[in-house]
């Protein structure tokens, strides 16, 4: 059951790949009827449906280009005009730059809303590396295993289906995952600055165990909405 909230509110989810944004993300649209928007699937939904705004979109991804702020925020507009997304919506993957977020902030002006909380998913770099490049799954079931937080009951077989097969992603190594988290760092410090100027910017230790980022995420919309 979702908690009452007296606005809608706008949430940005900042963190790396691997950080946990999704299952967090989930977590908190059922405690508070928001809706997470993440770029990708509002492009392809857009285009699904035929929108004036999703047909500029095909247009320019069948042409192998970059799909320009404009069009996104057009669809972003579009969706958050349909009324599921009444109580709040939570951000992923959009802003990215500063100029998209003063792009956002204008859209959402014209709507009388306004960014309530940029929350930060804080990591240990070391740490993550060691938690994405030690992911892997079987590939009969799907059910995930790390190299050191959680490996099979019986080595080398599957605990749900007794397979025997496993798979890692082919970007799952640690060389991968520490770029990534370089090039994530680069390009979201402006965007940190831009939302701790505007006195927006939430941080949470993105290191803790699943439970305890839900509540401290939890606290901040609860308190952001009141």
């Amino acid at each position: 059951m979702s908690e009452t909230m007296t606005h809608a509110a706008v949430l940005i989810l900042l963190g790396p790949p691997g950080a946990g944004k999704g299952t967090q993300a989930r977590m908190l649209e059922e405690r508070f009827g928001l809706v997470q928007l993440s770029t990708g699937d509002l492009l392809r939904a857009a285009v699904a449906a035929g929108t004036a705004a999703g047909m500029a979109a095909k247009s320019v991804m069948e042409s192998g280009g970059l799909v320009s702020d404009e069009i996104v925020l057009a669809i972003l507009r579009d969706r958050m005009a349909e009324p599921d997304t009444a109580k709040g919506v939570i951000l992923d993957g959009f802003p990215r730059t500063p100029g998209q977020a003063e792009a956002l902030d204008a859209l959402l002006a014209d709507q009388g809303l306004k960014i309530s909380a940029a929350i930060s998913m804080e990591v240990d770099d070391a740490a993550m590396v060691e938690r994405v490049s030690g992911r892997h799954t079987c590939e009969g079931c799907g059910e995930g295993y790390h190299d050191s937080f959680k490996q099979p009951a019986q080595a080398g077989r599957c605990d749900k289906c007794g397979g025997t097969a496993f798979k890692r992603r082919a970007d799952d190594n640690a060389e991968t995952v520490g770029a990534r988290l370089t090039a994530y760092h680069a390009s979201t410090a402006p965007l940190i600055a831009y939302y701790a100027a505007r006195d927006v910017l939430r941080s949470v230790d993105g290191m803790g165990a699943i439970d305890a980022i839900a509540a401290e995420l939890g606290g901040i919309v609860a308190e952001v909405t009141a």
